[in-house]
């Protein structure tokens, strides 16, 4: 199949100097779960994130990108296959052990996934930690069931995440200090906990060290790398350093807006925030003082996963690749923070699906600037096949996403009208305006919510009953399936 990136090839080839600069860069491409855009890059004053601050000074910054699906296995499954789960209906954790990704590679005139086409192209492919679901790349259950395949066939040359003292990939990823994790201790699985004295007395400090490893690595071999690094904080448990929570200690968090429970069908519980162990009572909205100490351990476990990102990018410093190599950090999804006395994602409303997202690029126009334009996970494939030229440009499928380096060259103000998410039932278009939920039962859209986003990000009148011309123009924003 003749795909948009085959056409995106051919283009690139027509300009001088491009056929020249096939496998053009590196990629580090480092994904953080639940990093909603709390970040003193975006405006927070009572967090401390200095690494990516900085990183923020070098890239661009983009202040409303917003993630297919706001749960990890399936907003990863349109990251890497570059695919609208309007056309493939992924939108479970589960995505990647039934899809198209499982197919022998021979069976199919194309890459199925972003790592795999730069594989193709002859790029070292390196996965640690999170990029995928699992948070080793393998397949098994939480319990540790499970037969071990790759998550991903075919995308990659190594999967070195270390397991350290907890053994296997999601003792990891629910790890806390001296080896114990959620899935093996029972009785144990705290909400929160500062124990650990050091970086590298917690799994993403392992990942950290592993990553500047493997770049010094690649830096002696030669050749072209595309080492994706998946971080786990501040995804719950909220563990991190004792330091880290100590560097918050007198420090007054702002109240979410609207901690009151909104009126909608998509309102939850926060069931996966109260399966854990909590240090005060469960109540529906949280008491003021537990706010505060809820906010806090999601800024520690922000502050803790920062410096781990730090000591990627000073390698990349270090070694001399950073001038060669393009370098995006991703948020799979945002978190309400009490924002509708909601504490988790899994809802179709903005907090849980604007994420954190920066773009390095060497030469870059618009480095160290921001950008309002609306952007999707599903732009990222396109972009860096367009930024690094592969050498293999055929997809499975056509890419659904659009490039984003118009805007990271100063050529365009935006790519795109509106952001499509979906949950569950619901389909949420964002534009620069508004936020439209609407209900899709087998093809019947029933529109549901519409909020005046120029109200701030957590708006609770619904005024689907006074926009009806609005509602109008965003339902046909929508695609077919």
């Amino acid at each position: 199949m003749r795909t948009a990136l085959a056409f995106l090839a051919l283009l690139l080839a027509s300009v001088p100097g491009s056929a020249a600069g096939t496998n053009r860069y590196n990629v580090v491409f480092i994904a953080v779960d639940d990093l909603r855009p709390m970040l003193g890059a975006y405006g927070a004053d009572f967090v401390q994130s200095p690494h990516l601050d900085r990183f923020a000074e070098q890239s661009l910054r983009f202040n409303h990108h917003f993630v297919q699906v706001p749960t990890c296995g399936a907003s990863r499954y349109s990251l890497l296959t570059g695919r609208s789960p309007a056309h493939t209906h992924a939108l479970s954790n589960h995505a990647f052990y039934r899809g198209p990704t499982q197919l022998a590679p021979e069976t199919i005139d194309g890459a199925q996934t972003m790592p795999e086409l730069f594989r193709r192209s002859g790029y070292r492919t390196i996965s640690i930690g999170k990029i995928s679901h699992t948070a080793d790349g393998l397949v098994y259950e939480y319990d540790g069931s499970g037969d071990g395949r790759v998550e991903v066939p075919h995308a990659w040359d190594e999967l070195p995440t270390p397991y350290g003292v907890w053994e296997r990939g999601w003792g990891i990823f629910f790890a806390y200090a001296d080896g114990r994790h959620r899935e093996q201790h029972s009785g144990y699985k705290p909400v929160m906990e500062f124990q650990a004295e050091d970086d590298e007395d917690l799994p993403d400090g392992l990942l950290a060290n592993t990553a500047v490893n493997r770049l010094k690595e690649l830096k002696d071999s030669g050749g072209r790398f595309f080492l994706g690094v998946g971080f786990f904080k501040p995804h719950l448990p909220f563990v991190a350093t004792r330091g880290d929570w100590e560097a918050f200690d007198g420090v007054e968090f702002s109240a979410p807006t609207h901690p009151e429970p909104i009126d909608s069908p998509y309102f939850h519980p926060s069931n996966e925030f109260h399966q854990y162990q909590l240090p005060f009572p469960a109540n529906t909205p949280l008491a003021r003082e537990d706010r505060q100490t809820a906010r806090k351990a999601y800024a520690a476990a922000v502050r803790y996963v920062d410096r781990q990102i730090g000591k990627v990018l000073g390698a990349l410093d270090d070694t001399g690749l950073a001038d060669d190599t393009v370098v995006v950090v991703w948020g799979d999804h945002g978190w309400h923070l009490g924002e509708y006395a909601i504490w988790g994602k899994h809802t179709p409303f903005e907090r849980a699906l604007r994420s954190a997202l920066f773009i390095r690029a060497p030469g870059m126009k618009r480095a160290g600037q921001a950008t309002g334009a609306l952007v999707e996970t599903l732009d990222l494939y396109p972009t860096l096949v367009e930024l690094c030229n592969p050498s293999f440009s055929r997809t499975a499928h056509e890419l659904d996403g659009r490039s984003l380096v118009p805007l990271l060259d100063g050529q365009a103000e935006t790519v795109r009208d509106s952001a499509i998410s979906y949950w569950r039932d619901a389909v949420s278009v964002r534009t620069s305006s508004h936020r439209l939920i609407v209900r899709d039962e087998e093809g019947k859209r029933t529109p549901l919510e519409l909020y005046d986003m120029g109200q701030g990000p957590d708006p609770a009148d619904n005024i689907i009953a006074h926009e009806p011309e609005v509602v109008e123009r965003l339902l046909k924003m929508i695609p077919n399936g």
